[in-house]
C-alpha cells in the first residue's frame, strides 16, 4: 500500500510541475495587463471629406485634436472627442450663372464632437503591446460657412461615427496610436439653388436631391497620457 501512496504522490508533484511550466510564464506572456484605465491623447492627421454634388459643402484638410478614453469594464471603455478641421469651401450666389456665380475659395473651420463606446479585441490587455480597437458613437458638426451672398448654411447637422485603431502601449505612463474614423452626416441644399436666375440656369440640376448623408473619413495619429490604475 505505501508504494502506491508513494507512487500516487509522485504523480501528483509531477502533474502540479506540468502545469505550472504549461503556457507562458507571466513575464515572458505576449500579452499585457492595462496599467491605467483612463487616458488623454492629443492626435493630428487628415480629413477627407466626401465630395457633394455643387461642391459648396466644406472640404477635407488639416484635423487635429483632443480625446477622451475611460474603462467601463471588461473590452468595453467609453471615449469623448473634439476635433477641428482647417477646411475650405467654393460658395456661390445662385442669382447669377456660369463663371459668374463662383465666388472663389474661402477658409471655414469646421468642428467634430462625439461620444463613442470603444471595444478592445484583446479585452483588457495588449498583445505584443499592441491593442486593436473598434469604435461606434455619435455626435454634432459644426461649421460657420456662410459667406454673402451665398444662402448655403452648413448649420449643426447630426453625425453618426465609427472607425477602428491600433494602440501601441509599451508601459508606463505614455501610449501611441493611429485611428481610422468615418463621420457621416447629412447636407441639405437652399431652396435658393434650384429656383433659374434670369438669362440663366438654377445651380443645382433637375433631380438634385436637397439633402442627402455623405460620408467624411479621417486618418489620425496620436500620443496618449495614462492616468489612474
Amino acid at each position: 500500500m505505501k508504494p502506491f501512496i508513494g507512487a500516487l504522490a509522485l504523480a501528483f508533484v509531477a502533474t502540479t510541475a506540468s502545469a505550472q511550466v504549461a503556457g507562458h510564464l507571466p513575464e515572458n506572456s505576449p500579452y499585457r495587463d492595462l496599467e491605467a484605465s483612463q487616458e488623454i491623447s492629443f492626435f493630428g492627421g487628415r480629413y477627407s471629406a466626401g465630395k457633394d454634388a455643387l461642391g459648396v459643402a466644406p472640404r477635407g484638410g488639416p484635423m487635429y485634436g483632443l480625446r477622451y478614453e475611460v474603462h467601463v469594464g471588461g473590452p468595453a471603455f467609453l471615449m469623448v472627442r473634439l476635433a477641428h478641421v482647417n477646411s475650405e469651401r467654393f460658395p456661390i450666389d445662385p442669382t447669377k450663372s456660369g463663371a459668374a456665380a463662383q465666388l472663389g475659395s474661402r477658409n471655414v473651420s469646421l468642428n467634430l464632437f462625439d461620444a463613442n463606446l470603444v471595444v478592445s479585441l484583446t479585452g483588457q490587455k495588449s498583445f505584443h503591446h499592441i491593442m486593436p480597437v473598434i469604435n461606434l458613437g455619435a455626435g454634432i458638426a459644426n461649421c460657420s460657412c456662410t459667406v454673402a451672398p451665398d444662402p448655403y448654411s452648413f448649420g449643426t447637422p447630426f453625425a453618426f461615427s465609427f472607425g477602428g485603431g491600433l494602440r501601441y502601449v509599451p508601459g508606463g505612463r505614455f501610449q501611441l496610436r493611429a485611428d481610422w474614423g468615418d463621420y457621416l452626416y447629412q447636407l441639405k441644399y437652399p431652396d435658393a439653388y434650384f429656383l433659374t436666375p434670369t438669362n440663366g440656369t438654377a445651380a443645382a440640376g433637375t433631380g438634385q436631391a436637397k439633402s442627402f448623408w455623405k460620408n467624411n473619413r479621417a486618418l489620425t495619429l496620436g500620443a496618449s497620457l495614462l492616468f489612474f490604475r
